[in-house]
């Protein structure tokens, strides 16, 4: 897959589209939980486009081993960065219980 093959253009177009998927629930998407979501599906797409550059630039169909450690690096820190931010959210919502509903989040 060293030129623009029909595999390659459909695993670059899926990445975008999870990447404009994701950036639209951030942009639109009023409660918190969804917005961390959505972070996840744009992340989803990033280390869809790395695997795709892998193997993209060697010929025998070998991935180049730093962007998969990079990858799995990335993905290690995105599970990580989900569970913290949704340990947080669930403290704000146990800290102000009557206060804090995410259904009454303003929307844009």
């Amino acid at each position: 897959m060293t030129d623009l093959s029909p595999q390659l253009l459909l695993y670059i177009g899926t990445a975008a589209g999870l990447f404009a998927i994701g950036l639209y629930g951030f942009i639109v998407g009023p409660q918190t939980l969804r917005r961390i979501l959505a972070l996840n599906i744009i992340g989803a797409g990033i280390f869809m486009l790395m695997v795709v550059l892998a193997y993209r630039g060697l010929a025998d169909g070998a991935a180049d081993p730093v962007l998969q450690a990079l990858i799995l690096t990335g993905l290690v820190v995105a599970v990580s960065a989900t569970a913290f931010a949704l340990a947080l959210l669930a403290r704000l919502k146990q800290a102000r219980p009557g206060q804090y509903r995410p259904e009454q989040e303003p929307g844009p």
